[in-house]
């Protein structure tokens, strides 16, 4: 199963977040990516503690396709520090990671 991994990234508002989901599911880059609706985010930026509104993104894709959603990812991102984070997928449905094989290729 270490051959998938889910990665994240934040954007700042729902178009900006349906046009990079858009761009990577429709390039086969990830299979599926989930936007969660909007949420409060706390963070330190350059010494300043700040508060945003973000959406989430979970884009579920095959490992080998990491340098290439991190490139697409900083080529439309608007933020100077983007979120990038991939974690594995330890387990899963076996049918549900043929279909990610199948759709991120």
């Amino acid at each position: 199963m270490d051959d998938h991994i889910i990665m994240l990234t934040t954007l700042p508002d729902e178009h900006a977040a349906r046009t990079l989901a858009r761009t990577l599911v429709s390039a086969k880059l990830a299979a599926c990516i989930n936007i969660m609706p909007r949420m409060t985010s706390i963070y330190s930026w350059k010494g300043k503690l700040e508060e945003g509104q973000e959406h989430l993104l979970l884009i579920k894709t095959r490992a080998d396709r990491y340098n290439a959603i991190e490139q697409a990812i900083r080529a439309e991102h608007p933020y100077e520090l983007p979120e990038i984070i991939a974690t594995p997928i330890s387990h899963g449905l076996p049918e549900y990671m043929n279909w990610i094989d199948e759709n991120s290729q």
